[in-house]
């Protein structure tokens, strides 16, 4: 190299630094651009569309579609997907004259290519690091294929089964909901936005949509505050600290009034309280569905009330393109919430990096690279291994030997694919799917498999039961898979009845009257009711929907390849007359203290006031010893922390992995508090004899609770401790005096 390029380059080096130094910070750019934008290309910006049409057919929605997006009236775009069409359209949205590139999102709920297990069967693995990994997946192949955002995760906290979406969350608790929704943003959006790899996620749905009356979808929602901000809030405010780029309002009302014109939620608590940066999107047309709620006379007070209340993006209602102008002509929307609304999105698509270069996510290259990497099938094999909850196991009958020569697989969903997948599959290749057939043919590939379905899902005859009794008659081991379709859960799939549909219970009865020890594998997108399978069954493992590689984890587990270690993130009720039902509950003051003794108290006449299956319950091929509870300090002040140990011990044959789940109870205050509330947990792999001290933090901020006039506060007084193996299943107590 000679002398004068070195200094060239050294020239040039320096030249670089100084750009750099001097470059201006995103606040600066998004406030140049805004100087130059007229208040139409402002509204445009807060305008999105789905693009299902943009890249189909000669159509006039597709006309005006590309029309708009050409003038610069259009932010976003939905369901739009791959490198070859989100490139298309954005090249479209650099005609305008402002030049802004668009965002495109889209519901990537559970993976893009690669199909995970459902959220709430990937919560039931209280795996927190696996959880991050199938969202970083996730954002991966999304990213890769054009996407900038995705609309997950859904942090609704859920109690009630009859709800469809409860499929797409955590569960019924708010701390374990919390943690996850921590770990789901980071896995999608990494430390910072703007890498290649990681795409913007969304929490959802603000607020209390968990919460719909009667478990019916879009239905209204009326609580109280402390139940508003001590269960329902926690999860949105976890995902808000650790960095989520947007947040999505709900269909709901608040008590009263519909969220996506709630200043209380969006300006007073979101925007306000816990100085939110991002920025909120509608869910879809929910701004223009205030108008049947009767919130609102017509689109254009629906559109007036909804950006001043603070929502910032119209998902295709259209009511700020539409009356914004005229709102603000007329003097009942100030342009301020326009500004503030704009400066938030722009402020993303900076981050984002995407006015450097608007085609930074459109790279075929990287797209055929990354749908084809095969270590993704790893990660979806051991999510949807740590998914599954054995929830009986009489006799030890499993796991089952490798060396079995006949196995009868009955049921409508031994040999599905589209079913395992689940509801939300947005990149759907049922080729990819493992069925449970498949996986247990790969396992036990000497053995002869009879498989029969004996009924499908719904249907209302039983011709087909005669094959599956005489299949089960002449195997040494019968496997029933049941469950519901994919598409019985997610969202508009609300259901009043949630036992088995059509005749699969009969089935059971019938394959059971054979006398043969019987394995339930159950598929479902929620808790099913399954009485007489819950009493009979010899084994009952709860698969819930499991993805790609759902079959082959299964098979893991019923031939102890994979020793179960899911846990229950949500109870199961024995009948739907119990919903809601949870396990931090209030004790009322006639509470029942024995099950015998049930007059004039709280209590059903007809059925146990307990779940079949209780919050955290699971089991496992190995046993756990759970000894030596010590607290840190039981006289502590207000400010301090108390640490609680314990020693977890493995005193089974075989390596096992266990949930160590801490809950308290603050026996007196001022405001009646729950039975148990889980505020920590840990999972611990251990082999056989194996011992671990572990340690939970209980600060002073998991001791306080919600008070309608004082916010939140800590109390003194008396708490009790628990430290066990599922809610109903406590194995040690203390207790402590906060002074």
């Amino acid at each position: 190299m000679n002398k004068f390029f070195s200094l060239s380059l050294l020239l040039s080096a320096s030249i670089v630094t100084h750009v750099h130094a001097q470059r201006k910070t995103i606040e600066q750019r998004v406030d140049s651009v805004m100087k130059l934008m007229t208040l139409t290309e402002k509204i445009g910006q807060l305008n999105q569309y789905s693009g299902r049409e943009v890249t189909g057919p000669a159509s006039d929605r597709k006309n005006y579609l590309l029309n708009d997006i050409k003038n610069g009236m259009v932010g976003s775009m939905l369901n739009v997907k791959g490198v070859k069409d989100t490139r298309e359209i954005q090249a479209i949205a650099l005609q305008s004259r402002l030049k802004i590139p668009l965002l495109f999102s889209l519901d990537v709920i559970h993976g893009y290519k690669t199909v995970f297990p459902i959220p709430l069967a990937e919560s039931a693995s209280w795996d927190l690091s696996i959880i991050r990994r199938t969202a970083e997946v996730a954002a991966e192949e999304s990213a890769a294929s054009g996407i900038h955002w995705t609309f997950a995760p859904m942090v609704d906290i859920a109690r009630d089964p009859r709800w469809g979406r409860v499929m797409e969350g955590a569960g019924e608790d708010t701390y374990l909901g919390s943690q996850i929704a921590k770990a789901r943003v980071l896995g999608f959006q990494g430390d910072k936005l703007g890498g290649v790899d990681r795409i913007m996620a969304c929490a959802k749905h603000f607020a209390a949509y968990g919460s719909s009356m009667a478990g019916r979808d879009y239905n209204p929602v009326d609580i109280s505050k402390q139940q508003l901000h001590e269960i329902y809030l926690p999860p949105f405010k976890a995902a808000a600290d650790a960095g989520v780029a947007t947040f999505m309002n709900s269909f709901n009302t608040l008590n009263g009034i519909p969220a996506t014109g709630n200043a209380y939620l969006q300006r007073d608590i979101l925007k306000k309280q816990w100085n939110y940066q991002g920025f909120v999107v509608s869910d879809w047309a929910s701004i223009k569905e205030m108008t049947p709620w009767g919130f609102a006379k017509n689109l254009n007070e629906a559109a007036e009330k909804a950006i001043i209340a603070g929502s910032d993006m119209d998902m295709e209602s259209e009511a700020y393109k539409k009356e914004l102008e005229k709102l603000v002509a007329s003097g009942k929307v100030d342009v301020k919430y326009i500004d503030e609304a704009v400066k938030r999105i722009l402020y993303k698509k900076f981050e984002l990096g995407l006015f450097d270069n608007p085609y930074k996510f459109s790279d075929e290259k990287r797209e055929k690279k990354v749908m084809n990497d095969p270590k993704y099938k790893d990660v979806a094999r051991a999510a949807a291994q740590g998914s599954i909850v054995l929830l009986k196991n009489n006799n030890a009958i499993l796991p089952l030997n490798k060396s079995l020569k006949n196995i009868a697989l009955i049921g409508p969903l031994v040999n599905a694919k589209r079913d395992q997948a689940g509801s939300w599959v947005v990149y759907a290749d049922t080729t990819n799917i493992v069925s449970v057939y498949e996986g247990v043919k790969q396992k036990v590939k000497n053995a002869k498999l009879n498989y029969t379905e004996g009924t499908s899902i719904t249907d209302t005859v039983t011709s087909g039961f005669a094959n599956a009794v005489n299949a089960a008659k002449n195997a040494d081991a019968v496997v029933m898979v049941l469950g519901e379709n994919w598409d019985m859960s997610g969202e508009a799939k609300s259901r009043t009845d949630i036992s088995l549909p059509g005749k699969q219970e009969e089935l059971f009865k019938a394959v059971k009257a054979t006398g043969k020890p019987v394995i339930v594998v159950l598929m479902a997108g929620r808790p099913l009711v399954f009485d007489s399978i819950s009493a009979q069954a010899d084994a009952i493992v709860y698969a819930w929907f499991l993805g790609d590689q759902g079959g082959n984890a299964i098979a893991d587990v019923l031939f102890g390849d994979y020793n179960p270690s899911g846990k229950l993130p949500i109870s199961f009720p024995r009948n739907v007359g119990q919903i809601p039902i949870f396990y931090n509950f209030y004790n009322t003051g006639r509470p029942v203290t024995k099950p015998t003794d049930i007059r004039y108290k709280s209590a059903y006449i007809d059925a146990p006031n307990d779940p079949q299956y209780a919050f955290g319950h699971g089991l496992s091929y190995t046993t756990f010893t759970y000894s030596d509870l010590k607290l840190s300090n039981t006289n502590p002040q207000k400010n301090e922390t108390v640490k609680v140990s314990f020693t977890l011990t493995n005193t089974g044959k075989v390596a096992g992995e266990e949930v160590a789940q801490l809950y308290i109870q603050d026996t007196f205050a001022s405001v009646v508090r729950p039975v148990k509330e889980l505020k920590g947990f840990e999972k611990v792999k251990l082999k056989p004899g194996e011992s671990k001290q572990i340690t939970f933090e209980l600060s002073p901020e998991k001791l306080s609770f919600y008070h309608e006039e004082k916010g939140w506060i800590t109390e003194a007084g008396e708490f009790k401790v628990m430290v066990g193996t599922a809610s109903n299943d406590i194995k040690l107590k203390s207790s402590f005096e906060l002074k």
